[in-house]
């Protein structure tokens, strides 16, 4: 990498810690420059390129000691790659770094007292861990250096998989991804090859041309899979003959399904998902329950953390059977459904209608009765009116997006004022921002942190909120 001569060049210095965003950082002087692909204990060199007043962010250029804290990479795709860019920090380190990140969100953001936090609970599976994967296709692969020197033929221009980190425009072909069990990779590839052999138009990102646009495979823990296909435009003997074809090889499949999008992004949420081949719907087990999980359902990717967070969740509710429980933000049900033989009734509130569709199907699949579920935006539902109607809660539970919780829903919550408050967070900076507007009533009795992503720096972290003394009956 040539130097910038406008911006610092920083030489043999120390990575000392990981920071915001899972980026390592070093220390020069009183100052932090932050950087990717390294771990705590390499020494480097650094190419500033952002300066902040406060920090400054680089591109490493070389390693000249390599930290005793570190782990072979497995995947040959590592470095480029948008995601896995943890793969060369051990997994125990990963832990302790996540553990990390949720102590510190709470003490600086949170600004409250806390317990002691429980030990991270690491996943089984660090490898083949996710049931669900999308990729892109592109006709503008990401090259390596060796190939910007030679000229390539069109059709090995041609992509299918993830997006280059930080290039919405760049593709890199997937050759073996190590997230997904199979037979994940071999459809992928068998795609890829049927599209390339049959000349088959893969997507412009930039110019918004093409055939062939995403594919989404989805597969559960009792061996069932879904593939579904976005195609830019419909080309249907093009279409029929690439999804017949994959029947054909792949008679495992449980759900084939495509959907035609047009649009300037790849969401499908407003797209209608059209069935080819078996049903529209693949299931998963958890705890002698099935699940439904639809084209468009939210079910967390790693199945064997999710079993292990819901009863999680289910713990710290410390449920007796009489309880009146509200979910928000319920997705497809499934805490509300996991924790409905442990409660008198659950009531479901969620934004996505198709979701509480899903969540009111779970139910019926699993004859259970005592499970109300409503589509909307919480801080519009959640009023009043909605809890004199269906009963005040003795418990909420809160699985937010990323955003968390809206300042309407947690000024509604101070109203009702349940028991308990069971928080689910896969952010815990806005969760710790969430809980200080609540600390006045509420305390935190209860941290457990979950690793659902294994080689990223994202963490889950649950807490329990109780009510102070004061404010207790």
């Amino acid at each position: 990498m040539a130097r910038n001569k406008s911006k610092p060049y920083y030489k043999e210095v120390l990575i000392e810690d990981i920071g915001a965003e899972g980026k390592s950082l070093a220390r020069i002087g009183d100052l932090v420059v932050f950087t990717q692909l390294v771990v705590p204990g390499d020494v480097v060199d650094i190419q500033v390129t952002k300066k902040r007043k406060k920090y400054q962010e680089g591109k490493v250029t070389q390693i000249h000691e390599f930290s005793a804290d570190r782990a072979e990479t497995f995947c040959t795709h590592f470095g480029i790659c948008g995601g896995c860019k943890w793969q060369n920090l051990p997994y125990t380190k990963q832990l302790f770094y996540k553990e990390k990140q949720v102590k510190e969100q709470l003490r600086r953001i949170g600004k409250i007292e806390f317990p002691e936090i429980n030990p991270i609970l690491g996943s089984e599976k660090q490898i083949f861990y996710r049931n669900k994967l999308e990729f892109t296709f592109s006709n503008k692969r990401w090259l390596t250096v060796e190939e910007l020197d030679n000229e390539i033929e069109p059709m090995y221009m041609n992509s299918l998989g993830f997006h280059v980190s930080g290039m919405f425009n760049k593709v890199i072909n997937i050759e073996k991804c190590w997230l997904q069990p199979d037979p994940s990779n071999n459809i992928r590839n068998f795609i890829y090859n049927y599209a390339v052999e049959n000349q088959l138009d893969f997507f412009d990102i930039s110019s918004q041309k093409g055939f062939l646009r995403t594919l989404i495979i989805r597969t559960t823990s009792i061996g069932e899979t879904m593939v579904l296909v976005s195609f830019f435009r419909d080309d249907e003997t093009k279409r029929e003959t690439l999804l017949n074809t994959l029947v054909k090889e792949f008679p495992e499949i449980t759900s084939l399904l495509f959907v035609i999008n047009e649009k300037g992004n790849d969401s499908i949420t407003d797209r209608d998902v059209i069935l080819f081949y078996g049903r529209d719907y693949i299931l998963e087990e958890m705890e002698g329950l099935k699940f439904k999980i639809g084209a468009k359902s939210f079910y967390q990717t790693n199945t064997g953390q999710a079993y292990n967070l819901y009863k999680i969740v289910r713990d710290f509710a410390g449920l007796n059977g009489s309880e009146t429980v509200y979910d928000l933000y319920t997705g497809t049900g499934t805490i509300a459904n996991f924790i409905a033989l442990n409660s008198k009734k659950v009531i479901g509130i969620e934004y996505v209608p198709e979701a509480i569709e899903d969540a009111k199907a779970n139910s019926e699949l699993n004859n259970i009765s005592n499970t109300l579920f409503f589509a909307g935006d919480i801080k519009h539902v959640l009023n009043d009116e909605f809890v004199t109607k269906h009963g005040k809660p003795e418990v909420i539970i809160l699985d937010p997006p990323r955003a968390g919780i809206h300042v309407d829903v947690a000024r509604t919550i101070l109203r009702i004022l349940p028991e308990k408050i069971v928080y689910v967070s896969c952010n815990p900076a806005t969760q710790a921002r969430d809980i200080l507007l609540m600390s006045e009533i509420y305390k935190t009795t209860k941290i457990q942190p979950v690793d659902m992503f294994p080689h990223t720096h994202h963490v889950e972290n649950v807490v329990l909120l109780e009510k102070n003394e004061t404010y207790k009956k």
